[in-house]
């Protein structure tokens, strides 16, 4: 069973977003594997063990995702593409865009994706890549099973759970509770500090500028405003109630 799994490095849940001048600081800042992209890796690299096949790892991004390729190597996986081209990623329909084509290089049986990206969490990008190829698409998958041909995913349905079967190949994208990650042995990080990283370009994949021209355009960025304090009604139960309908439609008056 031949699995890609589509990776992202963001930021550490743990880091403070600094923003300057519109931009995102990146200075100084720790970056690791999407956190739902770790559940994909883990589950295509059971699939290998119980299956056979080998597990490849591809990422759209910048020289540093190179890191993020690596602890998935460290985790078990056997292959790693990088494409490091600024246009591949200039909106999630560009991306989707080139993994497609990086997907077509090989027979692959799945995809596996993390459910969205802790950065931007537009959660997109499988599903137009599910799209371009023309494969059955199951998201939040939390169990899965492959056998004959076939998966059968359980998916979170907000809050319950759904049944899916479908034929390969497929595109999944991983929910939280699909499996626990594994840590990387220190053999695993020796070895995956000497494999070699594919590092495609548009022109690698068949692909000109045009082909990932953007949809879509960050026109700013910047950080929600400040929390406001609460605030106690006092008073009667009625003028109670009164201030907190004036409140409340002095909110939606805001928002409209």
């Amino acid at each position: 069973m031949n699995i890609l799994v589509c990776v992202k490095q963001t930021f550490d849940t743990e880091e403070r977003i600094v923003i300057e001048d519109g931009i995102i600081q990146e200075e100084g800042v720790r970056f690791v594997v999407n956190p739902y992209d770790e559940y994909a890796i883990e589950e295509a690299i059971r699939l290998k063990e119980a299956h056979g096949g080998e597990v490849t790892v591809v990422s759209v991004g910048p020289e540093r995702a190179e890191e993020a390729l690596r602890t998935a190597l460290a985790m078990g996986a056997d292959e790693a593409i990088l494409v490091d081209d600024p246009r591949a990623r200039a909106d999630e329909a560009a991306v989707a865009t080139v993994l497609a084509a990086v997907a077509r290089q090989k027979p692959y049986d799945l995809i596996l994706a993390g459910n969205y990206a802790v950065d931007d969490g537009s959660g997109q990008v499988a599903i137009r890549l599910a799209e371009l190829l023309g494969w059955p698409y199951v998201a939040t998958v939390i169990r899965l099973m492959v056998a004959d041909g076939r998966a059968t995913a359980h998916r979170d349905a907000e809050g319950d759970i759904e049944v899916v079967a479908a034929p390969l190949p497929l595109v999944i994208t991983a929910q939280q509770g699909l499996n626990e990650p594994r840590y990387p042995s220190l053999l695993g990080i020796r070895r995956a500090a000497k494999k070699p990283i594919a590092r495609l370009r548009l022109s690698d994949l068949g692909l000109a500028a045009t082909d990932v021209a953007p949809y879509t355009e960050v026109v700013a960025t910047f950080a929600p405003p400040a929390k406001q304090p609460g605030r106690i009604l006092s008073g009667t139960l009625d003028e109670q109630v009164a201030a907190l309908v004036d409140a409340l439609c002095r909110v939606e008056r805001v928002v409209s």
